[in-house]
């Protein structure tokens, strides 16, 4: 008898690991991210330009062709506030903390966002300006900048994801995409990651069967608890 017992436990963690790991592989899965700024920041997208200090959330909202979709939302993710298109950057080195990295800018003005790496992946974002912004910013700082001559300001995320991408150079001019994106190596291939754009309908999650199935177990346990003592 202790032997069921003991089975019975055994099961009620075996679904509360299994509801820890599902919580984090969605996670995982749209790379939320939780980053507070402590000064202003310029950002590219669909929607709001500049953003002041404050606490907010990146997502990944699609990633499935060579051109990332990321969304900025307001701290409890109630709003979002723009929405950026991005394009794989590879690094050599992982680290076990969120990266944001920013353009060079005049002293004074506010921070421009640059690329954004998820802890443990090779894999970042680098992110998209207008055309004409990303002259200027390249012309600040003196190195190429991603751009597209599509008007961010209110483009639907479909057209984000057939919008043109180049690298222009201070002067106007194009320049290669490796100037400003690191190429993988000939053996490393992109992870494949899901699109968000198109989740599951919420009476699809598998949740609502997991916390079922988790209270059929607890409620095993208990019974097989019950039974064993009745039967000493």
């Amino acid at each position: 008898m202790k032997l069921l017992k003991g089975l019975g436990i055994a099961l009620c963690l075996a679904v509360l690991c299994l509801l820890v790991v599902t919580t984090a592989r969605a996670d995982d899965w749209n790379r939320k991210t939780v980053i507070t700024f402590s000064g202003p920041i310029e950002v590219p997208g669909v929607g709001q330009h500049n953003l002041p200090a404050g606490t907010y959330v990146f997502k990944i909202l699609d990633s499935q062709s060579d051109r990332h979709i990321v969304q900025i939302f307001n701290q409890d993710e109630t709003q979002v506030l723009t929405t950026i298109l991005a394009i794989p950057n590879y690094r050599l080195k992982t680290t076990n903390k969120t990266t944001i990295t920013f353009r060079e800018r005049p002293a004074g003005e506010p921070e421009a966002l640059r690329a954004w790496f998820y802890p443990g992946r090779q894999w970042g974002e680098e992110f998209v300006y207008e055309k004409p912004r990303a002259i200027e910013l390249a012309k600040e700082a003196n190195e190429p900048v991603l751009a597209t001559s599509v008007e961010l300001t209110t483009a639907p995320i479909e057209t984000l994801k057939t919008a043109p991408i180049e690298a222009v150079a201070p002067t106007g001019e194009p320049v290669e995409l490796a100037q400003v994106v690191e190429a993988p190596p000939a053996d490393v291939a992109e992870p494949t990651t899901v699109a968000a754009a198109d989740p599951l309908p919420a009476t699809a999650s598998p949740l609502p069967l997991i916390a079922l199935f988790g209270l059929l177990t607890i409620g095993a346990g208990f019974a097989l608890s019950a039974f064993s003592k009745r039967s000493v």
